[in-house]
């Protein structure tokens, strides 16, 4: 799968032979006057075809996109107060399940799909597992709690995703409960390294990947930030879907009211880190729009800028091949 997105050109200065195409146009239009209609769908076929051959000449590239060999995915979703906020209806928590469910029955059969839940602590509610049934029974009752430890989540999550990478889960997370250590001149995550494994690229291991669920506020548990860089540097992707709106809303509990606001800047920075891609949802529409279209780029691999001026020359040469044999069959002559 091309990419057109990504589509660049290593020799735009060709794209000048396009100016011979009105003049073809124009004879034709002259010579063709008096043609019926089923005429004019053979010429239009010509042309695209002469177009494409014409794009070819400009040596188009683009990434390509291939599937990837994508195991396991890790459903991080934050289960704290502020996601009963009405902004999203009927709620954010709700309509964050019901786009899961989307998410995860767009998921091939074979690919596992684990499920933590991201209060003041994060707690697995269903190890991965190929089984849609006990998934989607796992998401139907998310208890909603205080606190919020996003960094938490990313760390449990990680750890189901790399049992055997010699993660130290307990001692992250008893760190975190420590007052902070004086700043060292360290690297963000170089104090919370936490595993004994070798730094990877950011995004290599293709097998593997969280999609993180939140509002983005956090405000217990590890770093946020830190917890990111440690999946970077295990080569796992953590895609970040913020639920929300900016000016959210106000929430009254025991008798305190609060606004709570969709925060997105920790969200994004956890996608860069990983390079992945932050969404953002803040109606239930775009929520599921959003967890279809995650479905799909999530199995799916980029690979390096690839010239592919052959796919638009052989896709140009099929159309012209094509008018030209309905034209000598109607006519026994092209056009």
């Amino acid at each position: 799968m091309v990419s057109l997105n990504s589509l660049t050109l290593l020799w735009p200065s060709l794209l000048w032979v396009f100016a011979a195409l009105p003049a073809l146009m124009g004879v034709y239009v002259w010579r063709g006057r008096a043609q019926k209609w089923s005429h004019h769908g053979v010429a239009l076929l010509m042309l695209c075809g002469l177009s494409l051959v014409i794009f070819s000449l400009a040596r188009p590239r683009a990434v390509l996109l291939l599937p990837g060999r994508l195991d396991t995915v890790m459903l991080a979703i934050d289960t704290s107060g502020s996601m009963k906020a009405s902004d999203v209806k009927p709620s954010r928590i709700e309509a964050a399940q019901a786009a899961v469910r989307t998410f995860i029955a767009e998921q091939p059969s074979q690919v596992k799909v684990g499920i933590v839940t991201v209060a003041s602590t994060a707690a697995v509610a269903q190890a991965p597992t190929v089984s849609r049934d006990e998934l989607y029974q796992a998401i139907e009752n998310l208890p909603l709690q205080t606190g919020s430890a996003l960094g938490s989540g990313i760390l449990i999550a990680l750890a189901q995703l790399l049992p055997g990478s010699g993660i130290e889960v307990e001692k992250l997370l008893t760190e975190a409960d420590r007052p902070p250590p004086k700043d060292t001149g360290k690297p963000l995550g170089a104090e919370a390294k936490g595993s004994n494994q070798v730094k990877l690229e950011p995004g290599s291991n293709k097998a593997l990947a969280i999609v993180l669920i939140s509002d983005g506020q956090s405000n217990m548990g590890p770093d946020v930030l830190k917890m990111a860089q440690l999946a970077a540097d295990h080569g796992v992707r953590v895609y970040t879907v913020g639920v929300g709106t900016p000016e959210g809303v106000v929430l009254k509990a025991q008798g305190v009211s609060m606004r709570v606001k969709l925060d997105e800047s920790a969200l994004k920075k956890i996608a860069d880190m990983t390079l992945a891609d932050y969404y953002r949802a803040t109606n239930a529409s775009d929520l599921k729009k959003v967890y279809a279209a995650l479905a799909t780029t999530i199995r799916l691999e980029k690979h390096q800028s690839t010239e592919v001026t052959a796919l638009f020359l052989a896709a140009g040469a099929l159309l012209i091949l094509l008018a030209s044999f309905l034209s000598l069959r109607r006519d026994a002559r092209i056009l």
